[in-house]
């Protein structure tokens, strides 16, 4: 066994209508000017609106940023930072998808801090601390609520990550309820997002462990389990609040174990063709469990009973592609595209993506259960063409 160190938020609130306690939280990290980041998505919605009445009727003074985008762009998160400023705020509340918790988490970082975004780049490169921060999840897929990572995009369309204890928030508040708005296509992207998640998170190379490992196992089982529910039926709350606690799981595996390939290739498609970033997940997701199937059979067989309880195998190999077999046919689910050129890329787009993969994402690659090399990257990105 591997020494190895584990973190997670202070406090994790999984309630139903929790919203309505949003005032209360914010008072309780003696929050009075509180700062919404969101995106338009969660204006439209009326989520935004609902969350500002909440915190007026606890008596403070909110204001809102929602421009936030999608893959976040660095320059948008600079005016994030400016808002949190303006504002004077002393709080910050993430509201959204992904990309708004990311933002969220570092506007509180940088309000009050004298370090640029480029200088936060990588592994615990930001100094100081932030300010208290709530993290609201609209989504069940990112598990950002509860990680100490955010990933902005350069000025160059590159994935750039911010790695530090920092961007722990106070408090996750999983309301299955915001939930329920989201399409079909949303709710598998998502959930799938959250899957790879706990699959790379269990096979990490790296950074395996045994906390992490039974967070990934309980993750794949609740997602697995009631994913096909929220699907054939959008309104189950109990369904919704299992699969946000299973994203939530997934988030607190992969941050302490790692991702791995599926989501080194899946970077390239999010930034060169906005390709939501669960949705590039489930694309590349079969190909590279497969080209990982030789070194990871035993784990693979592991997570088999998670995904298809109660049948048994007559070995491990037949558990392990069982596993991959019944991930592949989840890649669809929803109406989601399995095929790139359905979105768009074309067979000459793979040569660069496969070369970012390779020379700007290698820290995926390093973690994966297998090596990848320039033509094994390319292999996979046309099998799926």
């Amino acid at each position: 066994m591997t020494d190895f160190v584990f973190r997670a938020p202070p406090r994790i609130i999984s309630e139903i209508d929790g919203l309505e306690c949003l005032g209360q939280l914010a008072q309780e990290l003696a929050i009075k000017r509180p700062l919404l980041v969101c995106d338009q998505g969660i204006v439209a919605c009326g989520i935004a609106g609902r969350a500002s009445r909440v915190l007026a009727a606890a008596g403070l003074k909110a204001a809102t940023f929602d421009a936030v985008l999608a893959d976040p762009p660095v320059e948008m998160v600079r005016k994030a930072v400016e808002a949190a400023r303006a504002a004077e705020a002393d709080g910050i509340i993430g509201l959204g998808g992904g990309s708004s918790l990311d933002t969220a988490k570092v506007v509180a970082l940088l309000a009050h801090s004298t370090q640029t975004i480029e200088e936060i780049y990588g592994v615990d490169m930001a100094t100081g601390g932030r300010l208290p921060l709530i993290q609201v999840p609209t989504t069940a897929g990112t598990g950002s609520e509860v990680t100490w990572v955010s990933v902005i995009t350069n000025e160059n369309g590159e994935k750039k990550a911010v790695y530090t204890p920092q961007l722990l928030p106070d408090i996750a508040l999983l309301d299955a309820g915001l939930t329920v708005g989201m399409p079909p296509k949303v709710s598998a992207a998502t959930a799938l997002d959250a899957m790879v998640h706990a699959i790379e998170a269990y096979t990490s190379r790296t950074r395996k462990n045994p906390v992490a490992d039974a967070l990934a196992r309980k993750a794949l089982e609740l997602l697995s389990r009631n994913l096909p529910l929220v699907l054939e039926n959008g309104q189950d709350l109990q369904a919704r609040s299992a699969v946000l606690e299973g994203a939530m799981l997934g988030g607190m595996a992969f941050v302490n174990a790692s991702v791995a390939a599926i989501h080194g290739l899946a970077y390239p498609l999010g930034a060169r063709f906005h390709v939501p970033h669960g949705h590039s997940n489930a694309l590349v997701m079969g190909p590279v469990l497969r080209f990982n199937l030789r070194a990871a059979t035993a784990a693979y067989a592991e997570l088999a009973r998670c995904v298809l309880p109660g049948r048994s195998f007559a070995s491990e190999a037949e558990a392990a592609e069982a596993f991959v077999s019944r991930m592949e046919e989840m890649a669809g689910y929803g109406g989601l595209e399995t095929r790139l050129s359905q979105l768009g890329v074309g067979e000459a787009d793979i040569p660069g993506m496969a070369e970012e993969v390779v020379t700007q994402i290698q820290r995926l690659i390093a973690t994966n259960p297998c090596d990848m090399n320039l033509e094994e990257v390319t292999a996979i990105y046309r099998s799926i063409l």
